[in-house]
């Protein structure tokens, strides 16, 4: 029995009445669904990392979320690959992990072979052939890396889902990123300002990206709770906790 009715628009569209179906002899309901499957989930949060002229600074927030739905406040989204080389993610937590493994797998195997820890530089294109290589069906990670090039400068990269990457002053990724990149724009970049271009101190850097936190976290749903704040110099890495609002 077809119980569907269908109807044509002024405009020639044609439209079908969803509230009716289509039922078999048997009673049973016989119209074409579609069933749906997402592999990806975006867990929210913000990264920001911040090239000095002998430091790096890798931050993020420690909030999880999908939906409307928080899943963990203490999720931390730093991960470090060596002592001089911080990985930052944003995106689907599995797929995040996921990535982190097969990084990890690797820089072991280098270390292993060479018995030394891979360069930032080394680091930074690893990663890079890693996204690309699962092109077809990207790893859902947004990814920033943080770390000191062979001259003991920062060194900051920046890269896309499919591992197009390149190297920056600083740069930020995830749900609050639009609340935070004109920011640095302003106070890092100068774009938006005529200004002496004097490089930052290691606290001025970590206040700047206390106060970008604490902005993102009015705006943004998905970023608050705690950032984590890790600073690497010639010296090791140092990580910071900082509180925000958990509302």
């Amino acid at each position: 029995m077809l119980g569907a009715s269908m109807s044509t628009t002024d405009e020639g569209e044609i439209t079908m009445n969803m509230s009716e179906v289509m039922v078999g002899d048997a009673g049973v309901k016989t119209t074409p669904y579609e069933r749906r499957f997402n592999p990806y989930d975006f867990n929210g949060g913000t990264n920001v990392v911040l090239a000095g002229p002998d430091f790096a600074i890798a931050a993020g927030c420690t909030r999880m979320s999908t939906g409307y739905e928080i899943l963990s406040r203490d999720q931390t989204k730093l991960f470090n690959l060596t002592p001089n080389t911080v990985l930052t993610t944003a995106g689907c937590m599995s797929d995040v992990v996921t990535l982190r493994r097969m990084l990890d797998a690797r820089l072991t195997q280098y270390k292993h072979q060479t018995n030394r820890d891979m360069s930032t530089q080394s680091a930074a294109q690893l990663l890079g052939n890693t996204l690309y290589g699962r092109r077809f069906f990207p790893y859902y990670a947004f990814c920033m890396l943080a770390g000191l090039d062979d001259e003991g400068k920062g060194a900051v990269y920046g890269y896309d889902a499919v591992g197009s990457f390149k190297r920056d002053d600083y740069g930020a990724m995830g749900s609050g990123q639009k609340a935070i990149m004109p920011i640095l724009d302003n106070l890092i970049g100068h774009k938006h300002r005529q200004d002496t271009d004097t490089p930052l101190t290691k606290e001025e850097a970590i206040n700047i990206i206390k106060d970008v936190f604490v902005i993102a976290t009015e705006r943004d749903i998905y970023t608050g709770d705690n950032v984590e704040i890790s600073v690497i110099t010639k010296d090791g890495t140092t990580t910071e906790t900082f509180e925000l609002k958990h509302d």
